[in-house]
């Protein structure tokens, strides 16, 4: 396999995850963007999830959806820690998960919040670009 991983410790003894590959997609962001994106697309779930949260009484299926988000939430954050073990098939089918289940709660919301909804739709492109990274990572490393 092309990456390997590496731990690293900052000044306070925080453990960190790092992921080192001798390859990159022509088309990978460079690292310096990826923190603030996310920062902004959580940002913007928490809120979107807020929103949702004060429509218990219109929406239908509501203890369904918060299932579906909490799953599509717990996928994303367990989700680099897949990646940066080089485990790119098990990766891309965590962001399929996260994709599904992410536009589902967005189409099952919509009606009674669309604000809430259309503040999802950026995460979930971000996904979608993330996952052709992953599928990219993929094909690299089953061609080694």
């Amino acid at each position: 396999m092309s990456a390997k991983k590496q731990n690293h410790h900052n000044s306070l003894g925080v453990f960190f995850l790092t992921f080192n590959s001798e390859y990159q997609p022509f088309f990978q962001p460079p690292s310096w963007i990826i923190g603030p994106v996310w920062m902004v697309l959580y940002t913007m779930i928490a809120i979107s999830f807020s929103i949702f949260l004060t429509k218990i009484n219109e929406i239908d299926y509501f203890a369904i959806i918060v299932i579906l988000f909490l799953i599509q939430l717990a996928l994303n954050f367990t989700w680099s820690g897949v990646f940066n073990s080089a485990n790119y098939l098990m990766s891309s089918l965590m962001i399929l998960g996260m994709v599904i289940f992410t536009t589902i709660y967005a189409w099952l919301i919509y009606e009674h919040a669309p604000t809430a909804s259309k503040l999802v739709w950026p995460y979930i492109a971000w996904v979608c670009f993330a996952g052709i990274i992953n599928v990219a990572y993929y094909l690299n490393d089953i061609t080694d």
